[in-house]
């Protein structure tokens, strides 16, 4: 089947937990040229039910639905992450197809001090890395094409260069004034504010401080974590567009 006729005005970015998805998103609202959408899946998985425009989806087939019905009115963006895992996402293979669906990667190092300083019972699989690979996989096999991947440091490295190349890839126009902003919480990220705080003190994007990999490395825990999910990271991180 032919799936490029069918496609949706539905841009999606998938990202582990920690990743500097939220400051992309954060980049898309400021372009103000498609309604952004946050993080529909895991809270409906997180909390049972989530506002997608001017409705209320209780599962994860009403989220595909609803962006189904807003992107008929509307382009539309969204960011998720895969704390959580999604098998109705996965085994709609018409979505995967149709949507534009994009990733975000940060070094699982990073990412994994980052989560585990904000939630010490961190789990190994809702790091997420893994789940993050098998959502590229399925998109990859359904699309028959590699989806665009960005490492989130040449984000902070060449923000402008590395924006641009992601719009080049989507289709979209590259818009410079969108790189900054007015920090603030925004009011769709309430529900998860306390995973917002660093993203709600930006103006564009930036690099923190920080000893992530260190901190890893002298956990066992969280070392034997990183390991497992290097591997899923390093394959996508081999499909990441150039800045």
């Amino acid at each position: 089947m032919d799936h490029i006729s069918e496609r949706i005005p539905v841009l999606a970015l998938w990202s582990a937990p920690r990743s500097r998805s939220t400051a992309f998103a954060r980049m898309m609202a400021e372009r103000g040229d498609r309604v952004v959408v946050h993080e529909p899946f895991s809270q409906v998985v997180d909390f049972g039910e989530v506002k997608v425009g001017d409705r209320v989806a209780r599962g994860e087939r009403d989220v595909l639905a609803a962006l189904r019905d807003m992107a008929a009115r509307t382009p539309v963006f969204f960011k998720d992450t895969t704390d959580f895992h999604y098998p109705a996402l996965l085994a709609d293979r018409d979505f995967l197809a149709a949507a534009t669906h994009t990733f975000i990667i940060r070094h699982p190092a990073e990412a994994i001090a980052s989560h585990h300083a904000l939630n010490p019972d961190l789990g190994r699989d809702e790091i997420g890395f893994a789940r993050l690979h098998e959502i590229f996989t399925a998109v990859r096999d359904a699309t028959g094409t590699t989806p665009v991947v960005v490492d989130s440091d040449d984000l902070l490295d060449r923000p402008a260069d590395t924006v641009r190349a992601y719009c080049s890839a989507v289709g979209i126009p590259f818009l410079p004034d969108a790189l900054s902003w007015q920090p603030g919480m925004r009011s769709e990220w309430e529900a998860t504010s306390r995973w917002h705080e660093s993203t709600s003190r930006t103006a564009g994007f930036t690099r923190g401080s920080g000893r992530g990999a260190e901190t890893v490395e002298a956990n066992p825990v969280l070392r034997a974590y990183r390991d497992y999910h290097l591997p899923y990271y390093e394959e996508l991180r081999a499909a990441a567009i150039g800045p």
